[in-house]
């Protein structure tokens, strides 16, 4: 078996070779465009692909890159050697690892967690010389809602308060639609502004980053808008890839919130991903097992814990160091950068 770089030409092949959209080419080609350095490797046996992965890399003063691996294959001891002799290329000073690794599972019946794992695994990073990163970029837990079930059954399993909410909403008169025009995009971008970055003070990417993401995630990203009448009550970016659709992005607006358009763009998301095939949904993030009740995030927590999806647990962050040197330093300036960045947001929240 043989590890290389992957051209453009094998775009195709690649694609059937990943299985999360953070891995596909399209994703890649975002990144690159606002300005990321892509790698993509493939694992060949007798010239047939076996497997296959991308890296992005962050440009750094003098000329050093920290590179990122989100949500592909479990690493192996060729995988991570392939990856570092790249690194070394790229004046890396460290690889963050963050595999599609689903190390526990819990049973979430009724949209009542059983905080009791029901599966176990591990895999030991330590032996391919990666380190605990401490800190994830990507959320570490997330609900996996299976929905190869009918829907009463869906139905049947949510907490209560869920499926009422869905139902109400529909007796109300909010309707959800997929709008992927132009005018769609930039209405899904202000509600995301206004609700995440105004109201509630966290972080996001400029406008320019969801316009670049939506030209290069096209084929595999839809627009959810729920209105009641002509005003906009909520948007939601889905994607499908493979057997999955996935939650990476909503927001709700801030009026008429008592009509619950955020559990009625869920359910429809569902039925969405029924239509196309989908087995699984992923959720994208949650809290863990035991949640911080006063937790900036609960409230997403337990909102897509009401479907009745199992939470699951993945590996975490790992970083493959390639120059110790300035890793310390590296990592305290991230820290620094993110800081400001919250710092900044919050200020501005103010004003």
């Amino acid at each position: 078996m043989i590890i290389r770089k992957i051209t453009s030409k094998e775009k195709d092949e690649y694609n059937r070779y990943v299985y999360h959209p953070l891995q596909s080419w399209e994703w890649g080609e975002f990144k690159s465009e606002t300005g990321l350095e892509v790698e993509r490797f493939g694992l060949f046996d007798q010239g047939k692909f076996v497997k296959a992965w991308q890296v992005t890399f962050s440009h750094l003063p003098l000329g050093f890159s920290v590179g990122y691996f989100p949500k592909g294959p479990i690493p192996d001891r060729e995988m991570v050697e392939a990856v570092k002799e790249v690194a070394r290329e790229k004046k890396a000073i460290y690889i963050k690892f963050e595999p599609e690794d689903i190390q526990e599972r819990y049973e979430n019946l009724k949209g009542k967690l059983n905080p009791r794992f029901i599966e176990k695994n591990k895999t030991e990073y330590q032996k391919l010389n990666l380190i605990d990163a401490k800190e994830n970029i990507f959320s570490q837990h997330t609900f996996v809602l299976d929905i190869s079930r009918d829907q009463k059954e869906l139905m049947d399993n949510m907490h209560p308060k869920t499926r009422y909410n869905i139902g109400l909403s529909e007796r109300k008169g909010v309707s959800v639609s997929i709008d992927n025009s132009p005018q769609a995009l930039e209405e899904f971008i202000k509600l995301l502004f206004e609700d995440t970055v105004e109201r509630q003070g966290f972080y996001m990417h400029n406008p320019q980053y969801f316009r670049l993401l939506f030209k290069h995630m096209s084929s595999m990203a839809n627009i959810f808008i729920a209105k009641k009448d002509k005003a906009v009550l909520g948007a939601w970016m889905i994607f499908n890839f493979k057997d999955r659709i996935y939650y990476p992005y909503g927001a709700s607006s801030s009026s008429m919130r008592n009509l619950m358009a955020s559990n009625l763009l869920c359910w429809e998301a569902i039925k969405y991903g029924q239509s196309i095939g989908a087995k699984k949904f992923d959720m994208w993030g949650s809290m863990g097992p035991d949640p911080d009740v006063f937790h900036p995030w609960y409230g997403f927590h337990r909102f897509k814990q009401g479907y009745g999806g199992e939470l699951v647990k993945s590996s975490g962050a790992w970083d493959l160091v390639v120059n110790p040197i300035f890793y310390t330093s590296a990592l305290t300036a991230n820290k620094m950068r993110w800081g400001l960045l919250r710092l900044k947001k919050k200020i501005a929240s103010k004003f």
